[in-house]
């Protein structure tokens, strides 16, 4: 486990950096804006093949992918686990094989459980669930260290980085020592255990408000709703910047929704309170009886 910093965006480069040094292949699913850059990021490198691609339907749903999907020469597979813009998650862990399978967690990382062994990378930012930008954590199965292109920065060489134990150079001191500070508030909760119970009914309060009646939708098909961002809309463009801005001075901050989807995204991280859910879900039926479509 490496303390990194650069956020999730530095490591769409040092995933090809350290791993693209096989085949010098490998195969990235793009569900999200994300997970695109990563893949554009990684063509500067090598051999970089979309397997798959939400994006004919707007990110609304996540591919079903099987082993035959991928290239059995891949040095990996890259996903997005789950997609803030686009309230998208993934609702299972495809099957590489040998393949490693290299993952961006930072908009659901420490959500639920997750079972490390799936995959050969797991990265994500602090700043959705575990603490104040500035760090980023890299798990990394430990055979795959010390195959970084040689032409790879010194800061971007995993190898280097757990040699050094994260320190190679002065570590984002106060972002990791709030990152522990959340871990244990997580573990003095239950655990993921409990935080995935948490998250599921906050996301059931809105999910089930919206499905029960007309004036909202939720555009991100069922089986891959995100639990921690919620995207909606009226469908009438005017009446979403209404909800925006009247939602804004109630106290509902940054709710409008990112301007490749529109509508609304309420994102509902662990820190967010279950209350939070229930005023929104009153906050939408005031202005649902309001503003009569």
């Amino acid at each position: 486990m490496l303390f990194l910093q650069g956020g999730a965006s530095t490591q769409f480069a040092a995933v090809p950096l350290n791993l693209l040094t096989g085949s010098g292949k490998a195969d990235y699913v793009v569900t999200g804006q994300f997970s695109k850059k990563a893949a554009a990021e990684a063509k500067k490198y090598g051999d970089i093949r979309i397997v798959a691609s939400s994006e004919d339907k707007n990110n609304t749903y996540i591919p079903k992918l099987t082993r035959e999907d991928f290239r059995t020469d891949a040095d990996y597979v890259h996903i997005c686990f789950n997609n803030t813009i686009y309230g998208t998650k993934w609702d299972y862990i495809p099957d590489t094989g040998s393949i490693p399978l290299v993952a961006d967690m930072s908009s659901c990382i420490l959500s639920e459980p997750v079972d490390v062994s799936r995959f050969g990378v797991i990265y994500a930012g602090a700043q959705k669930n575990m603490a104040p930008a500035g760090v980023t954590v890299v798990i990394v199965r430990e055979d795959l260290l010390g195959h970084a292109n040689k032409l790879t920065p010194s800061m971007l060489d995993w190898k280097i980085a757990a040699e050094n134990d994260s320190m190679y150079n002065t570590p984002p001191c106060y972002s990791i020592y709030m990152l522990k500070l959340v871990c244990e508030w997580v573990a003095e909760l239950g655990g993921l255990n409990e935080m995935k119970k948490r998250n599921e009914e906050k996301a059931a309060l809105l999910y089930d408000y919206i499905d029960s009646q007309n004036y909202y939708t939720a555009p991100a098909e069922k089986p891959y709703r995100s639990i921690m961002n919620v995207t909606f809309m009226t469908g009438v463009e005017a009446l979403d910047k209404k909800f925006a801005k009247e939602a804004e001075a109630a106290g509902f901050k940054n709710i409008k929704g990112h301007r490749s989807v529109g509508g609304m995204r309420a994102s509902i991280y662990n820190a967010m309170p279950r209350q939070g859910l229930v005023d929104l879900v009153e906050f939408m039926k005031k202005f649902a009886a309001a503003n009569a479509k």
